[in-house]
């Protein structure tokens, strides 16, 4: 998918209309290991490409783009049984590398410390299903509308909206957030879908506020859902869709309700990066121009939420 600033944030999230649904049944189903750092694959410059000649020179003589991403959250980006960051991010990465004519190279960290991983210049970018909201671009906690860094700058290059999911059968009426009020729900913690459950608990009467239970990462949320330890779980809908299809042969869990919050996820790029943040850009474009970007979104189900134009900081 988030928020996942942290990530997957605010609430406007991650996408994909209805249709999106193909996500759950066209996906590659390959299980998750240890979390651990890697690199994509990469591949030679296009020639003559203008989105390479675009790059920072220290990134060039490099050949390397650091991207920080919580290795956690399938589809998007998670670990195969052999242990390769593979996903829709990794995907992407790959093709934008090719274009760049670097390697993009994945590493594993917590959601909610990519952002102050690219102030302190341990990442590039930090490209981890990171939902595209103006207040991550300000720098503002979404909670308290207070000023809390400098922000980002976003290329957004895929939609998702946010689901609610329980276990199979035992949707104890859930169908909206508005349901959840005298539940329990767990997530991800930093994620838009945390978001929503704090702004939702906020609403409720009676003194039956919502429950709300964190984690480091979507797939320990799961973990206590299944194990019966909260009533709902909520992730961005290609992961929420992603687990309701795989956990338990799809035995585990059912998805409840409609999407919400549809928003970009964006590639996150410090503020004064400017030149890295139009090459990028330079580079989605060319890979939705030549078709390389939608093999990637063809590959994993979610042709609802793909992007027809790479664009800056178009999150609300």
């Amino acid at each position: 998918m988030t928020a996942r600033t942290t990530r997957r944030t605010a609430a406007k999230s991650r996408i994909a209309a209805a249709g999106a649904i193909a996500v759950a049944g066209t996906m590659l189903l390959t299980a998750c290991g240890d979390q651990t750092k890697s690199g994509s694959n990469s591949s030679t410059r296009t020639n003559g490409s203008a989105a390479a000649d675009l790059l920072p020179r220290e990134i060039k003589a490099k050949g390397v783009i650091k991207v920080g991403s919580d290795i956690a959250y399938p589809p998007v980006e998670f670990k195969d049984k052999s242990g390769n960051t593979v996903g829709i991010d990794p995907d992407i990465g790959a093709a934008l590398g090719k274009e760049l004519g670097v390697t993009f190279q994945f590493e594993n960290g917590t959601f909610d410390t990519l952002i102050t991983g690219l102030r302190s210049k341990r990442y590039d970018l930090a490209m981890s299903s990171m939902t595209d909201t103006k207040d991550r671009q300000q720098g503002i906690d979404s909670e308290t509308k207070k000023k809390v860094g400098e922000g980002v700058d976003f290329v957004d290059y895929f939609n998702a909206g946010v689901s609610i999911y329980t276990r199979k059968g035992d949707d104890q009426g859930i169908k909206t957030w508005a349901d959840l009020c005298g539940k329990k729900i767990a997530v991800q913690r930093g994620t838009v879908s945390h978001d929503l459950a704090k702004a939702e608990s906020k609403k409720c009467t009676g003194g039956k506020k919502i429950a709300i239970e964190t984690f480091d990462n979507d797939l320990e949320a799961q973990t206590r859902l299944r194990s019966g330890g909260a009533d709902a779980g909520s992730s961005d809908f290609p992961v929420a869709a992603y687990a309701v299809k795989t956990s338990g042969g799809g035995k585990d869990f059912e998805l409840v309700g409609e999407q919400v919050a549809a928003a970009p996820y964006g590639i996150a790029v410090a503020k004064g990066n400017d030149q890295l943040a139009k090459a990028v850009q330079a580079a989605l474009n060319a890979i939705i121009k030549n078709g390389e970007y939608g093999k990637v979104i063809t590959k994993w189900g979610v042709e609802a939420g793909a992007v027809t134009e790479a664009r800056l900081n178009g999150g609300t």
